[in-house]
This record gives structure tokens, sequence and C-alpha cells, in this order.
């Protein structure tokens, strides 16, 4: 399979050196200085490139037939955009906030927890996250589907960063150096906690997971989640 790399950091590398050891080809690696892409060896894109790129890497992969795998956070607000723009081209288009095949059953946990949850109001549910000091949006994709998924369970109607309403679901953000990320959902009454949580070692589980995706979603069409490619559904 022929990869092209939309962002060429640290979480491009360890794709790169994932897809290598799977015998893939990486044939392309656009970076800001790139000005020329050949579409036509490309069977796959993946990207990890920055918030303000990836809706237009989306649309170039989507009018140029090429199926892409996103794993950039901070662009939501384009994302309706995306899938429309993708099924105007039939093409084919995953997004997830966390690529790491831990954290996707992690997001499983967590909504079966918030259903089991949801009708024991003494318990107030907060999260935290602790990412690197790179990371730069707060708080993270992760967190927030993390969030949506208590909310789709629950009464809860929102969520903020740090202080919250007592509707809205309280997140932490924490940046520390060479952290590769760690997500918490708590559960607290007045007279136990019940807590989750998913520490990630290093980065090497979100590229396993970005190009497992990219394996699965060759020869797809259609606008598909992680849950498609681990048979969640």
């Amino acid at each position: 399979m022929n990869i092209a790399l939309f962002g060429y950091g640290k979480m491009g590398k360890m794709i790169e050196q994932i897809a290598l050891n799977r015998n893939h080809n990486i044939v392309a690696k656009i970076d800001v200085d790139t000005t020329e892409i050949n579409f036509s060896e490309i069977d796959v894109a993946i990207d990890f490139s920055m918030p303000n790129a990836a809706f237009n890497n989306i649309k170039m992969c989507m009018v140029n037939n090429i199926p892409l795998i996103c794993g950039t956070t901070g662009w939501l607000e384009d994302y309706e955009n995306a899938v429309r723009i993708c099924k105007e081209n039939n093409g084919a288009f995953i997004y997830a906030s966390n690529f790491s095949l831990g954290v996707n059953l992690f997001f499983e946990l967590n909504s079966y927890l918030a259903k089991m949850m949801g009708n024991l109001k003494q318990y107030q549910v907060s999260m935290e996250e602790i990412h690197h000091t790179q990371k730069l949006d707060a708080p993270s994709g992760t967190a927030i589907t993390l969030a949506e998924g208590v909310i789709n369970e629950t009464d809860y109607s929102g969520w903020k960063l740090d202080t919250a309403n007592a509707n809205e679901i309280p997140i932490t953000a924490k940046r520390i150096n060479d952290t590769p990320g760690t997500h918490t959902v708590n559960y607290n009454s007045e007279v136990d906690s019940i807590e989750i949580k998913h520490t990630a070692h290093n980065r090497e589980g979100f590229a396993l997971g970005a190009v497992v995706a990219a394996e699965w979603i060759l020869d797809k069409k259609g606008v598909f989640t992680m849950k498609d490619v681990l048979n969640l559904s």
C-alpha cells in the first residue's frame, strides 16, 4: 500500500516506522513547505498535521479520490463540511480524536459506565487529561470524545474546561513534558469514588491504530469511525 503522510512531525515519523514494518510504502511526506503532490501514486493518506491545515488536506484528498485517515484535532468546526465533501466525491474518510486501539476500547467502556451511572445522581463526573507541552489544543480531542460519550448517556448537557456549571462536565487539562497522554474519568460521591483511566506509554499505539485504519479503509467508500474498524458498532 502506498501511503502519503500529511504532517511529518513526531507522529508522522512514528507512523512511517510502523507502516514500513508492516510492508507498506511511504510515497509522500507532505509538510508546510510542500508545493506539489502526485496524487496518482497514493493509495491512502494519513493526516497528523495542524488544526489550520487538516480540513484543506481532507478536501484535497476527497477531490482526488484518495481515502484519508485524519488524527488531527482542533478543526472540528469544519467536520460536517468534510463529511459533505466526502459524500459529494464518493470518497472515504475516517476521523478519530485518538487512533489508539486501547483508547477506542476505553471509549466503549466509558459509554457503558456512563449508561450505568446515569440514574445515580449522587455521583458527579469530572475528567482530567494530561499531554505533552507541544499539544496545541485543550482539552484534548480524546477528552472531548469521552465527555460526549457521558453526555449521550446521562443528563449532562455539555462540558467546560476547568470550572463548570452543575449540568456540565468539568475537564482539567494539564501539559507536562514528554507525556504521551493520560485520560481519567471520575465519578465522585460523598461515600466513594469510581475511576477509569487510560495511560499511553508511548506514541506507538496511536501510530499503529492509524495504520490499521488505513489498511481497513482501502477500497471502501463512505464516512467511518474507529468503531467500524474495530467492529464495535
